[in-house]
Protein backbone atom coordinates (compact mmCIF):
# COMPACT_ATOMS: atom_id res chain seq x y z
CA UNK A 1 0.00 0.00 0.00
CA UNK A 2 2.63 2.52 -1.07
CA UNK A 3 1.29 6.07 -1.31
CA UNK A 4 2.58 9.26 -2.92
CA UNK A 5 1.91 12.97 -2.71
CA UNK A 6 -0.55 14.27 -0.10
CA UNK A 7 -1.65 10.75 0.86
CA UNK A 8 1.86 9.81 2.00
CA UNK A 9 2.01 12.84 4.28
CA UNK A 10 -1.54 12.19 5.50
CA UNK A 11 -0.77 8.57 6.36
CA UNK A 12 2.28 9.64 8.37
CA UNK A 13 0.17 12.09 10.40
CA UNK A 14 -2.50 9.47 11.10
CA UNK A 15 0.13 6.90 12.15
CA UNK A 16 1.77 9.45 14.44
CA UNK A 17 -1.59 10.22 16.07
CA UNK A 18 -2.25 6.52 16.62
CA UNK A 19 1.18 6.03 18.22
CA UNK A 20 0.63 9.04 20.46
CA UNK A 21 -2.76 7.81 21.69
CA UNK A 22 -1.66 4.19 22.19
CA UNK A 23 1.03 5.34 24.63
CA UNK A 24 -1.81 6.05 27.05
CA UNK A 25 -3.29 2.55 27.09
CA UNK A 26 -2.55 -1.15 27.52
CA UNK A 27 -2.51 -4.01 25.04
CA UNK A 28 -6.21 -4.87 25.37
CA UNK A 29 -7.26 -1.35 24.42
CA UNK A 30 -4.77 -1.30 21.53
CA UNK A 31 -6.33 -4.50 20.18
CA UNK A 32 -9.80 -2.96 20.45
CA UNK A 33 -8.66 0.14 18.58
CA UNK A 34 -7.12 -2.03 15.87
CA UNK A 35 -10.37 -3.89 15.30
CA UNK A 36 -12.30 -0.59 15.31
CA UNK A 37 -10.06 0.89 12.63
CA UNK A 38 -10.42 -2.22 10.46
CA UNK A 39 -14.21 -1.96 10.77
CA UNK A 40 -14.07 1.72 9.82
CA UNK A 41 -11.89 0.90 6.82
CA UNK A 42 -14.53 -1.58 5.66
CA UNK A 43 -17.25 1.07 5.97
CA UNK A 44 -15.21 3.70 4.11
CA UNK A 45 -14.22 1.26 1.38
CA UNK A 46 -17.72 -0.10 0.91
CA UNK A 47 -19.81 3.08 1.26
CA UNK A 48 -19.03 5.45 -1.61
CA UNK A 49 -21.02 8.33 -0.11
CA UNK A 50 -19.17 8.13 3.18
CA UNK A 51 -15.81 7.87 1.41
CA UNK A 52 -16.52 10.90 -0.79
CA UNK A 53 -17.78 12.96 2.15
CA UNK A 54 -14.70 12.25 4.26
CA UNK A 55 -12.24 12.96 1.44
CA UNK A 56 -13.95 15.93 -0.27
CA UNK A 57 -11.20 18.50 -0.90
CA UNK A 58 -13.77 21.31 -1.04
CA UNK A 59 -14.75 20.72 2.59
CA UNK A 60 -12.55 21.92 5.45
CA UNK A 61 -10.76 19.52 7.77
CA UNK A 62 -12.73 20.62 10.84
CA UNK A 63 -16.04 19.94 9.11
CA UNK A 64 -14.92 16.47 8.04
CA UNK A 65 -13.68 15.72 11.56
CA UNK A 66 -17.08 16.76 12.91
CA UNK A 67 -18.77 14.44 10.42
CA UNK A 68 -16.52 11.61 11.60
CA UNK A 69 -17.62 12.17 15.19
CA UNK A 70 -21.26 12.19 14.08
CA UNK A 71 -20.77 8.87 12.29
CA UNK A 72 -18.69 7.00 14.87
CA UNK A 73 -19.14 8.51 18.35
CA UNK A 74 -20.58 5.89 20.70
CA UNK A 75 -20.01 3.11 18.17
CA UNK A 76 -16.27 2.63 18.57
CA UNK A 77 -13.68 3.52 21.21
CA UNK A 78 -12.90 7.21 21.80
CA UNK A 79 -9.28 6.72 20.71
CA UNK A 80 -10.49 5.13 17.49
CA UNK A 81 -12.78 8.10 16.79
CA UNK A 82 -9.89 10.49 17.43
CA UNK A 83 -7.67 8.66 14.93
CA UNK A 84 -10.54 8.55 12.40
CA UNK A 85 -11.15 12.29 12.82
CA UNK A 86 -7.44 12.96 12.29
CA UNK A 87 -7.57 10.90 9.09
CA UNK A 88 -10.69 12.69 7.81
CA UNK A 89 -9.05 16.08 8.34
CA UNK A 90 -6.22 15.22 5.93
CA UNK A 91 -6.00 15.68 2.18
CA UNK A 92 -5.88 12.44 0.15
CA UNK A 93 -4.50 11.92 -3.36
CA UNK A 94 -7.19 9.31 -4.08
CA UNK A 95 -10.36 8.69 -2.09
CA UNK A 96 -9.52 4.99 -1.57
CA UNK A 97 -6.27 5.98 0.18
CA UNK A 98 -8.26 6.84 3.30
CA UNK A 99 -9.63 3.29 3.63
CA UNK A 100 -6.22 1.78 2.90
CA UNK A 101 -4.63 3.96 5.58
CA UNK A 102 -7.24 3.00 8.17
CA UNK A 103 -6.49 -0.67 7.46
CA UNK A 104 -2.75 -0.07 7.84
CA UNK A 105 -3.07 1.76 11.17
CA UNK A 106 -5.49 -0.95 12.29
CA UNK A 107 -2.74 -3.49 11.64
CA UNK A 108 -0.26 -1.32 13.51
CA UNK A 109 -2.54 -1.13 16.55
CA UNK A 110 -3.03 -4.90 16.63
CA UNK A 111 0.70 -5.56 16.24
CA UNK A 112 1.51 -3.11 19.05
CA UNK A 113 -1.02 -4.84 21.28
CA UNK A 114 1.16 -7.97 21.16
CA UNK A 115 4.29 -6.35 22.67
CA UNK A 116 6.38 -8.62 20.39
CA UNK A 117 6.16 -7.42 16.79
CA UNK A 118 8.94 -9.76 15.66
CA UNK A 119 7.01 -12.81 16.83
CA UNK A 120 3.85 -11.56 15.07
CA UNK A 121 5.86 -11.24 11.84
CA UNK A 122 7.22 -14.79 12.28
CA UNK A 123 3.77 -16.23 12.90
CA UNK A 124 2.22 -14.44 9.93
CA UNK A 125 4.92 -15.89 7.70
CA UNK A 126 4.27 -19.37 9.11
CA UNK A 127 0.57 -19.04 8.26
CA UNK A 128 1.50 -17.98 4.72
CA UNK A 129 3.61 -21.12 4.39
CA UNK A 130 0.69 -23.18 5.73
CA UNK A 131 -1.54 -21.76 3.00
CA UNK A 132 1.07 -22.42 0.31
CA UNK A 133 1.30 -26.06 1.40
CA UNK A 134 -2.46 -26.64 1.53
CA UNK A 135 -4.28 -25.86 -1.75
CA UNK A 136 -7.62 -27.12 -0.37
CA UNK A 137 -7.38 -24.63 2.48
CA UNK A 138 -6.51 -21.82 0.04
CA UNK A 139 -9.53 -22.66 -2.09
CA UNK A 140 -11.83 -22.74 0.94
CA UNK A 141 -10.62 -19.34 2.13
CA UNK A 142 -10.78 -17.85 -1.35
CA UNK A 143 -14.26 -19.18 -2.16
CA UNK A 144 -16.50 -16.10 -2.71
CA UNK A 145 -19.60 -18.20 -2.02
CA UNK A 146 -18.38 -19.12 1.44
CA UNK A 147 -19.46 -16.93 4.36
CA UNK A 148 -16.72 -14.79 5.94
CA UNK A 149 -17.67 -15.94 9.44
CA UNK A 150 -17.28 -19.53 8.28
CA UNK A 151 -13.81 -18.81 6.90
CA UNK A 152 -12.77 -17.14 10.13
CA UNK A 153 -14.10 -20.06 12.17
CA UNK A 154 -12.03 -22.41 9.99
CA UNK A 155 -8.90 -20.36 10.73
CA UNK A 156 -9.63 -20.24 14.44
CA UNK A 157 -9.94 -24.00 14.51
CA UNK A 158 -6.48 -24.29 12.95
CA UNK A 159 -4.64 -21.52 14.78
CA UNK A 160 -6.30 -20.86 18.15
CA UNK A 161 -3.82 -21.46 21.01
CA UNK A 162 -1.08 -21.98 18.43
CA UNK A 163 -0.38 -18.30 17.72
CA UNK A 164 -0.55 -15.05 19.64
CA UNK A 165 -4.04 -13.56 19.88
CA UNK A 166 -2.94 -10.57 17.78
CA UNK A 167 -1.67 -12.83 15.01
CA UNK A 168 -4.91 -14.80 14.91
CA UNK A 169 -6.93 -11.59 14.77
CA UNK A 170 -4.85 -10.29 11.87
CA UNK A 171 -5.29 -13.56 9.98
CA UNK A 172 -9.05 -13.40 10.57
CA UNK A 173 -9.16 -9.83 9.28
CA UNK A 174 -7.05 -10.70 6.24
CA UNK A 175 -9.99 -12.87 5.10
CA UNK A 176 -12.14 -9.72 4.89
CA UNK A 177 -9.77 -7.94 2.49
CA UNK A 178 -11.83 -6.87 -0.51
CA UNK A 179 -9.15 -6.09 -3.07
CA UNK A 180 -6.58 -8.90 -2.67
CA UNK A 181 -6.09 -12.49 -1.54
CA UNK A 182 -5.60 -13.49 2.08
CA UNK A 183 -1.96 -14.37 1.30
CA UNK A 184 -1.30 -10.92 -0.17
CA UNK A 185 -2.92 -9.25 2.83
CA UNK A 186 -0.87 -11.28 5.30
CA UNK A 187 2.36 -10.50 3.44
CA UNK A 188 1.56 -6.80 3.85
CA UNK A 189 0.69 -7.26 7.52
CA UNK A 190 3.97 -9.11 8.06
CA UNK A 191 5.89 -6.23 6.47
CA UNK A 192 4.16 -3.78 8.82
CA UNK A 193 4.94 -5.97 11.85
CA UNK A 194 8.59 -6.20 10.85
CA UNK A 195 8.76 -2.42 10.42
CA UNK A 196 7.34 -1.92 13.93
CA UNK A 197 9.98 -4.39 15.13
CA UNK A 198 12.54 -2.10 13.47
CA UNK A 199 13.50 -4.43 10.65
CA UNK A 200 12.96 -5.20 6.97
CA UNK A 201 11.64 -8.54 5.69
CA UNK A 202 14.00 -10.72 3.64
CA UNK A 203 12.64 -13.96 2.17
CA UNK A 204 15.55 -16.36 1.83
CA UNK A 205 15.20 -19.48 -0.30
CA UNK A 206 17.86 -22.17 0.01
CA UNK A 207 18.23 -25.80 -1.06
CA UNK A 208 18.67 -26.87 2.59
CA UNK A 209 17.98 -25.53 6.06
CA UNK A 210 20.54 -22.90 7.03
CA UNK A 211 22.46 -23.35 10.25
CA UNK A 212 22.21 -20.72 12.98
CA UNK A 213 25.73 -19.55 12.10
CA UNK A 214 24.81 -19.16 8.43
CA UNK A 215 21.64 -17.27 9.36
CA UNK A 216 23.64 -14.91 11.56
CA UNK A 217 26.22 -14.26 8.83
CA UNK A 218 23.49 -13.61 6.27
CA UNK A 219 21.59 -11.32 8.64
CA UNK A 220 24.75 -9.33 9.36
CA UNK A 221 25.56 -9.00 5.65
CA UNK A 222 22.07 -7.81 4.79
CA UNK A 223 22.04 -5.39 7.71
CA UNK A 224 25.26 -3.82 6.46
CA UNK A 225 24.00 -3.65 2.88
CA UNK A 226 20.62 -2.10 3.75
CA UNK A 227 21.64 -0.14 6.87
CA UNK A 228 18.72 -1.69 8.73
CA UNK A 229 17.90 -4.65 10.91
CA UNK A 230 16.62 -7.56 8.80
CA UNK A 231 13.95 -10.13 9.63
CA UNK A 232 14.60 -13.44 7.82
CA UNK A 233 11.85 -15.60 6.34
CA UNK A 234 13.54 -18.92 5.60
CA UNK A 235 12.17 -21.22 2.89
CA UNK A 236 13.73 -24.56 1.94
CA UNK A 237 13.46 -25.03 -1.85
CA UNK A 238 15.29 -28.17 -3.13
CA UNK A 239 14.84 -27.00 -6.74
CA UNK A 240 17.53 -24.39 -6.15
CA UNK A 241 20.12 -27.24 -5.93
CA UNK A 242 22.48 -24.99 -3.95
CA UNK A 243 23.14 -21.37 -3.07
CA UNK A 244 20.61 -18.76 -2.01
CA UNK A 245 17.90 -16.53 -3.45
CA UNK A 246 17.13 -13.47 -1.31
CA UNK A 247 14.13 -11.20 -1.86
CA UNK A 248 14.03 -7.98 0.15
CA UNK A 249 11.60 -5.27 -0.90
CA UNK A 250 11.90 -4.90 -4.67
CA UNK A 251 15.45 -6.31 -4.69
CA UNK A 252 16.32 -9.89 -5.66
CA UNK A 253 19.76 -11.31 -4.93
CA UNK A 254 19.96 -14.62 -6.80
CA UNK A 255 23.06 -16.68 -6.08
CA UNK A 256 21.43 -20.07 -6.52
CA UNK A 257 22.93 -22.90 -8.56
CA UNK A 258 19.64 -23.23 -10.47
CA UNK A 259 19.92 -19.59 -11.53
CA UNK A 260 23.50 -20.05 -12.74
CA UNK A 261 22.50 -23.16 -14.70
CA UNK A 262 19.65 -21.27 -16.34
CA UNK A 263 22.04 -18.45 -17.18
CA UNK A 264 24.48 -20.87 -18.78
CA UNK A 265 21.69 -22.43 -20.84
CA UNK A 266 20.60 -19.04 -22.12
CA UNK A 267 24.18 -18.17 -23.01
CA UNK A 268 24.55 -21.38 -25.02
CA UNK A 269 21.28 -20.82 -26.86
CA UNK A 270 22.09 -17.17 -27.52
Amino acid sequence: MTMRGPSAEARAKVADRLTERLREVGSRKAAEVGSDLFAAATVVRGEARVRRALTDVSVGGEAKSALTHALFDGKVDEISVDVLATAAAQRWTATIDLADTLEVVGVEALVRSADDAGRVADELFSVQRLLEANPDLRRALGDPARDTNDKQALLRGLLENRTMASTLRLVELAVTSQNRTIAMAMAEYERIAAAIDGSRVATVRSARQLSEREQTRLTDALRRQYSSAVHLNLVVDPELVGGLRVEIGDDVIDGSVASRIDGAKRALVG
